[in-house]
């Protein structure tokens, strides 16, 4: 690991007058579970680290009716799945916590490291840049081992998928985003948090170098039902190969909204409105949700290794689906 300066503020105006108009000049360190990774094996060196840690207002997790559930950047993976009215309100969201099984990672993540990590791409984390490029400038995801690469989205530059575990159910539910920097605050709808980079020196998330998550707000989901639903290689801590978080709304038995969010299978957290188009005005049955699954990826271009995504997509936008209408349970 290279040398770097260390910064403690006490402030998120002092957070933010201590990092860079340039992105890699200095990071934010929260619970450090993927950038100092990444710093170890040399992917990221920054002069200088600001720690969020002992700002007090970053912390906690509140709920209430009025203003709804209020979650501070550096509160655990842990604190939410502690939450009781996390637990009682946002099943979609609770599923998506529970599938990071680590409790390692669980005490130590954050919920704003969880939406700002960096892409899990091998060509990426092996230092062969956000893009997967070889010296010659050549792209090397279409043609090698894309296994666990994107299936929507993908018509380049970018070919990784978003590693997010909560970020579909925060955009199931409508969550926003707050962000603070030299400039003030800005809230930012979660659905538009995230983005594709077209260059090296962009990051996958709408911030600016000199900005920081303080904090997610999730309006209250009355009437809501929602569940995550997710497929793994494996129940010790991994990235899902897909995942789908849905949140329904119904009216006498039929679908009156939905959101339909997929996970792992895009650049961005992948919002699929022809799937939400299927469900409004159904009553949700096997048929339906079928249907349903069918619409989230009929616009799938799969790569040379990575066509079997499309099934688990569709197969996680099913069971989601098929879990909400239940209430949630899985």
């Amino acid at each position: 690991m290279r040398a770097f300066e260390y910064a403690n503020p006490a402030t998120k105006e002092q957070a933010v007058g201590l990092l860079s108009k340039t992105w890699g000049e200095a990071e934010i360190l929260a619970g450090g579970t993927d950038l100092i990774s990444l710093m170890k094996d040399d992917v990221v060196a920054p002069k200088r680290l600001v720690s969020i840690k002992s700002i007090p207002e970053l912390h906690g997790i509140s709920l209430t009716v009025k203003t709804g559930l209020r979650i501070g950047a550096a509160a655990t993976i842990q604190e939410l799945l502690d939450n009781a009215g996390v637990r009682r309100s946002f099943s979609a969201l609770v599923h998506a916590a529970e599938g990071i099984t680590s409790p390692q990672i669980r005490s130590m993540g954050t919920v704003g490291g969880d939406l700002c990590q960096r892409p899990r791409c091998w060509y990426y984390r092996g230092g062969y840049g956000l893009f997967a490029k070889s010296a010659n400038g050549e792209a090397l995801v279409p043609g090698g081992d894309n296994r666990y690469h994107a299936i929507l989205g993908n018509s380049g530059p970018a070919y990784f998928v978003n590693p997010s575990s909560l970020a579909p159910a925060l955009i199931a539910y409508g969550a926003t985003i707050r962000v603070f920097g030299s400039s003030g605050k800005r809230d930012i709808p979660a659905e538009k948090f995230f983005s594709t980079p077209k260059s090296e020196g962009e990051r996958e998330y709408n911030l600016k170098p000199d900005e920081i998550l303080t904090e997610i707000i999730v309006p209250m989901a009355a009437g809501a039902k929602g569940a995550t639903y997710e497929v793994r290689q494996k129940e010790a801590l991994d990235w899902p190969l897909a995942a789908a978080s849905v949140v329904i709304r119904s009216v006498a038995g039929k679908v009156h909204s939905a959101r339909v969010v997929m996970g792992h299978v895009a650049p961005v957290p992948w919002r699929s409105t022809d799937a939400e188009a299927a469900l409004v005005g159904k009553t949700v049955d096997e048929k339906v949700a079928q249907a349903a699954a069918e619409a989230a990826v009929k616009d799938a271009k799969p790569l040379s290794k990575n066509g079997y995504k499309v099934q688990l997509a569709r197969v996680a936008v099913k069971r989601a689906i098929l879990a909400a209408a239940k209430g949630g349970a899985k």
